[in-house]
């Protein structure tokens, strides 16, 4: 795309901004709808849940990194993970997107979607995606750019020279830019941005492939307070119009967004609940938390 182009598509997108300030998603922050039937190219979540891991193991060199892990996620539900280092949540991660091969053991997302026959590209088209902790933005490009090219279009080399933005494009970088926090940051490099502002701009380019679910490694690692805060507010905003698993070790910063928390230990669930609820479990005290 030349630069004209692009800068028009991004007064566009200011435009929106400016006219659709709030625009929400089709969910409008509810909680997602188990009961209903599912159309072409939708994961089935019927049944009440979006993923579905049992008895999942997988070893190293020996070591068994996972093992016979089960749990599930229901639509739109914000679960968090925790434990030591070692417990296994970055490989739990890496199996459910096709990373790394269990073992043994089911991983379904639906409930006619197994995982195990995709491989890493097929998985995220199918609607997962993932975040890593450190934060992989084009430096060199601005936001506007960044998100355009997350955008879910044909990426050959005729489609990508011919390409502009339609009207539900700007919509959805309009949108997308308000739930990130970044209307005001359109034509900033995203090499100037800070930290906390990379991490969103990183969940803005997730958000541009409308994932069902949302894989989030440490998101508030090296963020300021504020950052932190600003952050638990838009994974608040995001519960509901997508399901979310996020791995983290600041406690505070769990305690504003879950409801449930799982706890993983040598490769398994170790305990389940409200945060609560696995802070006063003796065998999370002993292992993870301390005294």
């Amino acid at each position: 795309m030349t630069p004209d182009l692009m800068d028009a598509g991004a007064e566009r997108v200011a435009r929106h901004i400016a006219f659709d300030h709030a625009l929400q998603t089709e969910s409008g922050g509810r909680a997602a709808g188990y009961g209903r039937h599912t159309t072409a190219g939708e994961v089935d979540t019927t049944h009440g849940r979006i993923l579905y891991l049992e008895d999942v193991s997988v070893s190293f060199d020996g070591f068994k990194a996972i093992n016979k892990l089960s749990l599930d996620i229901a639509p739109g539900e914000l679960r968090c993970i925790i434990g030591p280092n070692g417990a296994g949540k970055t490989t739990m991660m890496d199996i459910i997107t096709g990373k790394t091969r269990p073992d043994e053991g089911t991983v379904f997302f639906g409930s006619t979607i197994d995982l195990l026959r995709h491989k890493e590209a097929e998985i995220a088209q199918l609607g997962i995606g993932r975040k890593f902790q450190k934060p992989t933005v084009f430096e060199h490009l601005t936001v506007f750019e960044n998100l355009e090219l997350a955008l879910k279009t044909d990426k050959g080399v005729k489609a990508s020279m011919l390409f502009r933005l339609d009207s539900a494009q700007c919509d959805r970088l309009a949108e997308v830019l308000h739930t990130i926090h970044l209307e005001g940051s359109v034509l900033r490099l995203a090499g100037n941005l800070s930290h906390g502002q990379k991490q969103w701009l990183e969940i803005g380019m997730l958000l541009m492939q409308d994932p069902k679910l949302l894989l989030l490694d440490e998101p508030v690692a090296g963020m300021t307070d504020e950052e932190t805060a600003r952050t638990a507010e838009l994974f608040l905003s995001l519960k509901g119009k997508h399901s979310l698993m996020v791995v983290e070790h600041d406690m505070s910063f769990i305690r504003t967004i879950s409801e449930i928390v799982t706890v993983l230990c040598d490769g398994s669930v170790l305990a389940q609940g409200t945060l609560d609820e696995v802070q006063a479990d003796e065998r999370v005290i002993e292992v993870y938390l301390g005294r």
